[in-house]
This record gives C-alpha cells, structure tokens and sequence, in this order.
C-alpha cells in the first residue's frame, strides 16, 4: 500500500463551483492538509470546511492544519524568497504526511481555483517527491478559476475573434509597463500593499477595465468600464475592501478595443 494525495481545485470561493469530479475526490480523502495563512485570511479555512461538511456524506474525514511559514521579502530576489518558501512549506507537509496519513490512507489539499494556475501546491509535492522521505502517489482535480469566474460575472468572453490572451500578475506588469496582448488577465494584484494598481503604470489609452475581487464568495466586488475612468474607483474600492476583510484577491482583464 502507498499513500496517495489528491490536490483538489475548489473554484473561488463558491461552493457550487465544485466538479462532480471535485466532489468525489473529496469522499475519498481521510485527512485535508491545510496551511493556516493567520487570523485576517481564516475566512479561507473556513469556506474550505464548509465546503467539506456540505459535500462529504458517510465518510469519516479530519483537518490537519498548520501555520503557513512566512516568505522572507528581504530576500535577493523574488525568485529566490520563493524557492525558499517552498522548501519550507516542502519539509512541514512532508512531516505532516508521514505523522497524521496511513501508508493505506488518502490525503487531500483544497486548491483556491485550480491547481494549475497560480498555485504552488504541485511544486511543493514535486519537492517532496524529489527528496524521497516519504512515499506517495498524487492525482490531480481541475478547478473553476479566478479567470473563469471573472469572465462570468462580467458576462465577456475572455479574448477577441482568434485573439491572443496574456496572463501574468501585477508584479510583473508593473515592472514591464506594457501590455503583450490586446487581451491581458493581471492577477494577484492586490497584494501591492502600497495602495497601487499596476494598471496605473500602463498607458490608459484605448483600454477598458474588467475588475473583481472576492470572486464567487458573498463578498464579490466588481467594476467595469475605461480604464482611465474607473482606475481611482477600483483603487479605493480595494482600499475599502482590505480595511474591512483584512485580505484581498483580485483579478482583472485589460483590454483593447477591438479593431
């Protein structure tokens, strides 16, 4: 027998996001692993839980949580401060693995979104798979994201006829200051506590804003319309939204018009 991990994408915060086949991986896990990010995102835990207790019938199941190690932001470089929170995030689920799963048992981290896309769970498994400690399988569920779930509320569709689509974070278009596609999805901007939008670092010009935060919880929040018009109304609506939640997710979709 060999222990098994099924990383599981959860959708955004919705609930009913959940695939039928999301569901089923989630009747076959004994223990969810969870990384505690501390008291201003344990709104997080919480939904996953929710989701469990709503899901999961005639199967016993408990949490394991522990606190998510802090990335160290005086690092060389991004990158590195990464690299380096992964390993530690590798060495505690590792341990983690080994003392609370049975070799004949199955484990399971609920993704936010899908696991493929902004996430750093496979990385980490593939890290603790390289060091050999402990011995499992893993499988891997698809999940609603952040995009799909923006795209949605704001009834779009996410590119132009046989346009191109860029996807990439607020970090780094705020340090290109340009825009690669006439269609571009920045995510994980809000994290820029400084108050900034990376939008603001680009041309205006021809572009329309599609912004949402809390996408698919009850807290969602959404603007639309010129960039140039609406960029102080998302600033302050994401000011707002992290005073009163004390965390915020966003993605939004810049876009040229079509010609």
């Amino acid at each position: 027998m060999m222990r098994k991990l099924l990383v599981i994408g959860i959708g955004t915060g919705n609930p009913e996001h959940l695939t039928i086949q999301a569901i089923k991986a989630l009747n076959r896990a004994d223990v969810f692993f969870v990384m505690d990010k501390g008291e201003n995102k344990g709104e997080l835990v919480r939904i996953r839980r929710d989701i469990c207790k709503r899901y999961i019938e005639g199967h016993a199941y408990r949490f394991v949580e522990v606190r998510d190690p802090v990335r160290d932001s005086a690092a060389p470089s991004y990158r590195a401060g990464v690299e380096q929170w992964h390993r530690e995030r590798a060495a505690i689920l590792q341990r983690l693995i080994a003392d609370e799963l049975g070799e004949d048992q199955t484990g399971g981290f609920l993704v936010w979104g899908d696991p493929s896309l902004y996430d750093s769970t496979l990385r980490i498994i593939d890290l603790m798979q390289a060091s050999g400690a402990v011995a499992f399988s893993h499988e891997v569920i698809p999940g609603i994201t952040s995009i799909q779930a923006l795209t949605a509320a704001h009834r779009i569709a996410l590119n132009h006829i046989g346009g191109a689509i860029h996807i990439t974070t607020g970090r780094r278009l705020r340090d290109s200051a340009r825009l690669d596609a006439d269609n571009t999805v920045v995510m994980l901007d809000g994290t820029m506590l400084d108050g900034t939008g990376a939008f603001d670092a680009v041309d205006p010009t021809g572009l329309t804003i599609h912004w949402g935060a809390y996408l698919g919880t009850d807290a969602q929040l959404l603007i639309a319309g010129p960039l140039r018009e609406k960029a102080a109304e998302i600033a302050r609506a994401r000011a707002e939204a992290r005073e009163r939640h004390g965390w915020i997710m966003d993605t939004y979709l810049l876009r040229r018009s079509e010609q």
